[in-house]
């Protein structure tokens, strides 16, 4: 097998459409891997789509076309040789010419495409030519043939296979890629290749690791096929595959006792063993396939019990509490993406305490390098098949995409130990019940085929070692006609009510078996929003601002939240402050509240950890790469051992190997730090538990709630309750002093507090874009002192200090008195 890349010398020009005429008649050099957007913005042909306005002025891309060209050296073929042309993603309608000859045509960004070119070479050099047409204009024409079905958004995402949220979503923006995404290559080969490669690996109660390898074999098919033989090493482990002349696929399996076991990080360690496969032809190599396992069994516990029915990873046999992350394409501009990207983005999720990330629906099928890294991590991964918020066909020609991406996919990612559930889709089965689907399908299919029928047998077939989930949220082996489909006794839940139309209290309505989407918005980093903004636009109102807030009424529902809880600001930094304040609690609140409910509720994944561009949102780290107030409050709420107050109790959550014993120290302290009541309780809390203390009434009844803080300290934890609602609290605004000074990678802030302070954080980003603050939102009481580490290489350290970079909730305190002020100096 000889691969020969066809990455260099391509060339991209406009090929029809609404194409500008300066941008018509230009032809560019071409990336590939690459695409169309990211190829004139090197040539300073089109402004960046992610800054100010520019995502509207770029709206003629939609229904554009363009042709990538390129010429190669190509001999012609052996007697016995098939030349292949291979390319492994195509973004989306194309047309492959070779030598002007038509070679194939493609709709589906999702799989890769292989075609017989043996008989189009001829030697010397050779032209090779893509065009892509309009993914829109494909999908509208097609929903005239199949009928249209419901979507949330007005372009028809779900007619065409290409990743959903290149249309838009309501956190991302509309661009509507076009390119050659992914690598393309000639490949020449004689007698046979491996088509496809699929190790199973599991492991027995007993410590033996079971590794199945499946292998199937395409032939050359240029005269008589001749036996094969696939030889499969797993260290010392040697076992072959015999394949007669003609036959296709076999399957042999291998023991390996004493198998290092994998474990999601938190439980153990993460081992991977190298596998290798290479088909012989007697003597000859003919084609090799090289990838790493790890050993360990992953199952859901769905046993109905008296509630409904749990829905409980189990790995090894131990019963795991997800702590998870929704994930979205970590850029827009997926080609930009590379394994460091992923491994930092990755990075920031493991460091935030996550032990899973759920690949949402609306994206991609995630690159290898993606979950490489996730196996290298422990971090487990749930991958929905690319199905989200709308009708799907199940008819011509999307039925045959729709499998065919999935079986491909399927195979490609069985090695990974990481992979750890396959589901249906997102919000599907839910938007078929709730949300006026009905009427306007009228008959027509909508998808419940693929996550019945279909993709159960595809797994049945090609993985049987992980779990199935029909769609997220969906109650399993139940009519979502009798018990709906986001039911918090069954299954899955998201949880979006408490942001549409509620309060992130909201959450406490509900005691969900495992929670796979809920969150709470705020506007990224005040550095990303000077990167993408112009200074007029730091505006709530402002144009730009509104383009980079995708949520329908989004603004509106932050202001909202807001104030519910805090005063709201008018002067545009303090409110930027409130809104991640208030997404701060809300995460807070929400992930306390489900872990507190172990083992009914075992499973968090909070709606999201990452952007793919600059935007309000209700991710944790903006779309710069930039942890928001909100990330912090995530670490400490997935942190292994978590202390909280509900209902008048304390709270102990044990996420550990071991047992947690101590002593939590109780105070219910005046803000001016008298000790008004205090107690001690006794902490016993076994592994991987929760225990709930009842806490006299003298620490939960206050004497002034606006003045009062009930506190719990223990191993280095605390927790805080206030009595009162912060607009009602009497902050001091000026109880924190703040002092600096140099220290190893960069500065060391020390702030004191002269009153009780809440949400202490150093926004050091403010003054340096790549500062990174080692903690936030610390509280303290009169007269403590907590150090915060900033890493930056900026020489003027004066600049942290500044008023709007230490802040805390009293800030806004203070800022509602000034509002106040202004107010009543108005009226005289």
């Amino acid at each position: 097998m000889i691969r020969s890349e066809l990455h260099s010398g391509w060339t991209v020009r406009a090929a029809g459409g609404p194409v500008p005429e300066d941008i018509a008649a230009e032809t560019v050099a071409a990336t590939v891997p690459g695409t169309v957007h990211t190829d004139l913005l090197d040539a300073e042909l089109i402004p960046d789509p992610y800054l100010g306005e520019n995502e509207t002025r770029l709206a003629w891309f939609h229904r554009a076309a363009w042709l990538y060209s390129t010429r190669f050296e190509a001999g012609p073929p052996a007697g016995d040789e098939r030349v292949d042309l291979v390319f492994e993603g195509l973004d989306t309608v194309a047309t492959i010419t070779l030598d002007g000859d038509e070679v194939g045509r493609t709709a589906n960004m999702h799989r890769s495409y292989r075609f017989d070119v043996r008989d189009r070479l001829r030697g010397g050099e050779a032209e090779l030519s893509v065009r892509f047409d309009s993914a829109l204009e494909y999908a509208e024409q097609l929903q005239k043939v199949i009928g249209e079905r419901p979507r949330p958004y007005p372009h028809p995402f779900n007619a065409v296979r290409k990743m959903a949220c290149s249309f838009g979503w309501d956190w991302g923006p509309d661009l509507q890629t076009a390119g050659i995404w992914k690598p393309v290559r000639l490949e020449r080969w004689r007698t046979a290749r491996l088509a496809s490669v699929r190790p199973l690996a599991i492991l027995d109660p007993d410590g033996t690791g079971r590794l199945t390898v499946h292998v199937d074999v395409e032939h050359a098919g240029l005269g008589a096929d001749r036996p094969v033989v696939a030889e499969v090493r797993v260290g010392s482990h040697v076992a072959r595959i015999p394949l007669r002349a003609g036959e296709t696929s076999g399957t042999t399996g291998i023991a390996v006792p004493d198998a290092p076991v994998w474990w999601p990080v938190g439980y153990g360690d993460q081992p991977l063993v190298e596998v290798q496969v290479t088909l012989w032809d007697e003597a000859e190599q003919l084609d090799a396939w090289a990838g790493r396992v790890g050993f360990r069994t992953i199952t859901v516990d769905e046993t109905p019990d008296e509630i409904g029915s749990p829905f409980t990873f189990v790995v090894n046999g131990q019963p795991i509490f997800v702590l998870g992350l929704n994930w979205i394409p970590e850029d827009h501009l997926l080609t930009r993406l590379n394994r460091e990207t992923y491994r930092a983005a990755i990075e920031r999720a493991v460091e935030a305490g996550a032990n899973l990330l759920r690949i949402w629906g609306g994206g991609i099928y995630e690159s290898d390098d993606f979950y490489d890294v996730c196996d290298e991590r422990g971090i487990l991964v749930w991958q929905d098949f690319p199905l989200a918020c709308a009708a799907y066909a199940e008819e011509e020609p999307l039925r045959s995409e729709i499998l065919a991406e999935a079986r491909e996919n399927v195979a490609r990612l069985t090695p990974h130990p990481s992979l750890a559930l396959w589901n249906g889709g997102n919000e599907n089965i839910w938007g078929h019940e709730d949300w006026d689907w009905k009427p306007a399908l009228n008959g027509l299919s909508w998808g419940a085929r693929y996550y019945y029928e279909d993709f159960p047998a595809l797994l049945a077939e090609l993985d049987p070692t992980r779990p199935y989930h029909p769609g997220s949220p969906s109650s399993p082996g139940h009519d979502p006609e009798v018990i709906h489909p986001n039911d918090d006794r069954y299954g899955t839940r998201h949880e979006w009510e408490a942001w549409n139309r509620q309060d992130y209290t909201y959450h406490a309505n509900f005691l969900p078996r495992f929670c796979s989407e809920f969150g709470w918005q705020a506007p990224p980093t005040w550095s990303t929003l000077r990167e993408s903004l112009a200074p007029e636009d730091f505006d709530q109102e402002s144009p730009a601002f509104l383009l980079h807030q995708k949520a329908a009424g989004g603004n509106d529902k932050l202001n909202r939240g807001i104030a519910r809880h805090l005063p709201v600001p008018v002067e545009f930094q303090a409110w930027h402050w409130a809104a991640q304040l208030n997404q701060v609690r809300a995460t807070s609140y929400a992930i306390e509240h489900l872990r507190g409910h172990a083992p009914r509720t075992m499973g968090s994944i909070l709606w999201q950890l990452n952007d793919c561009w600059p935007v309000t949102s209700w991710a944790v780290v903006d779309g710069a790469g930039r942890r928001k107030p909100a990330w912090y409050a995530l670490r400490r709420s997935y942190a292994p051992r978590l202390l909280s107050f509900r209902d008048g109790g304390l709270v102990a959550v044990n996420d550990t190997a071991a047992a947690w014993r101590g002593t939590v120290r109780l105070r219910r302290a005046g803000f001016d730090g008298a000790v008004l009541a205090s107690s001690e309780v006794e902490l016993d809390v076994p592994a991987r538990s929760v225990r709930i203390s009842a806490l006299a009434a003298e620490l939960t009844t206050p004497a002034d709630g606006t003045r009062e803080v009930l506190v719990a300290d223990a191993d280095g934890l605390r927790a805080t309750r206030l009595f009162a609602e912060d607009f009602d609290l009497a902050y001091d605004p000026d109880a924190l002093s703040a002092d600096i000074s140099p220290a190893e990678g960069g500065y060391s802030i020390t702030v004191t507090a002269t009153s009780f302070v809440r949400d202490v954080a150093v926004l050091a980003d403010k003054i340096d874009p790549s500062a990174v603050v080692d903690d936030m939102l610390v509280d303290l009481l009169a007269g403590e002192s907590h150090t915060f580490h900033v890493r930056t290489v900026w020489t003027d350290s004066g600049g942290f200090l500044e008023p709007g970079v230490v802040c805390s909730a009293n800030t806004l305190a203070a800022e509602d008195l000034a509002a106040e002020g202004l107010a009543d100096a108005a009226e005289d």
